[in-house]
């Protein structure tokens, strides 16, 4: 299966220490690669591995090998962004995840890989839940 990744499974993955990290590393070798990305998940997973030089740098060769492929604009979605985040704007929603849900909108075969419950909450095209992998759902 296709997948677009959020912020949570990517520190997972990189810090062995996370709760969920044997979760998504059996995932993620389940998954069609490339997984898709786009620039804000990465600038907050490089955040939350900022103590993890190793994990950062991990993260890095993943974009470079093409295991990650960043694979979405703002600047030409920039309304559709825009709309969701005004949308959800008492869940409230991230940057990260206002792309993460346009993503989902442009790319329609690809599952939603997340941690984050607020993603049952989003909709695709203002009334179609996302496929989600994330713990518990079935």
């Amino acid at each position: 299966m296709p997948a677009i990744v959020d912020t949570g499974p990517l520190v997972a993955f990189f810090d062995r220490a996370e709760r969920h990290h044997r979760w998504v590393a059996e995932r993620i070798e389940e998954l069609e690669a490339p997984l898709l990305v786009c620039e804000p998940v990465l600038t907050e997973a490089l955040y939350l591995l900022a103590r993890h030089g190793r994990a950062q740098n991990s993260l890095f060769d993943f974009v470079q090998n093409g295991a990650l492929l960043i694979a979405f604009r703002i600047d030409e979605n920039v309304n559709a962004v825009r709309k969701l985040l005004d949308k959800y704007r008492d869940v409230p929603m991230s940057l990260a995840d206002a792309c993460v849900v346009r993503m989902a909108e442009i790319h329609e075969r690809h599952a939603v890989l997340t941690l984050d419950a607020d993603f049952s909450i989003y909709r695709k095209h203002g009334r179609a839940p996302l496929v989600l992998i994330q713990p518990g759902a079935s």
